[in-house]
């Protein structure tokens, strides 16, 4: 048996993950796909500026329905491969965010980034939030 860390550090060594601090620069540079996989309770209590709320127990189902994606999922109206686009995916420390990140590469997104650290690690830099 494993502990739930275990498994997320598992986890962790086996996918791409994303300063907070390169996520601020590159938020600053273009316009890109971030999700927080919080629940809707403390995504209201602070987020980032043009994140949208996908809580990780629907994120697999929901995901289509994010603007920036839902062209994607429809074969007849994809514009580029999504597989192209990186997906960030943040929640509160880093954990979640990371099974995230597995569950969309098992899905077939190649260019998925959990943000290390995540909101505890943003705050802690005095980056933005909005509520």
């Amino acid at each position: 048996m494993k502990s739930a860390q275990q498994y997320i550090n598992e986890v962790r060594a086996e996918i791409d993950e994303i300063s907070v601090e390169n996520l601020h620069t590159l938020l600053s540079q273009t316009e890109l796909i971030l999700i927080d996989v919080r629940e809707h309770e403390e995504f209201i209590a602070g987020h980032i500026l043009g994140a949208v709320n996908f809580p990780r127990g629907v994120l697999e189902n929901k995901l289509c329905d994010h603007p920036a994606v839902s062209h994607h999922c429809d074969s007849s109206l994809a514009l580029d491969d999504l597989s192209q686009r990186n997906i960030y995916l943040i929640c509160r420390s880093g954990g979640r965010s990371a099974l995230a990140a597995r569950s969309l590469e098992n899905m077939g997104h190649s260019s998925v980034l959990s943000v290390a650290g995540g909101m505890i690690a943003w705050e802690k830099s005095q980056f933005p939030t909005v509520i």
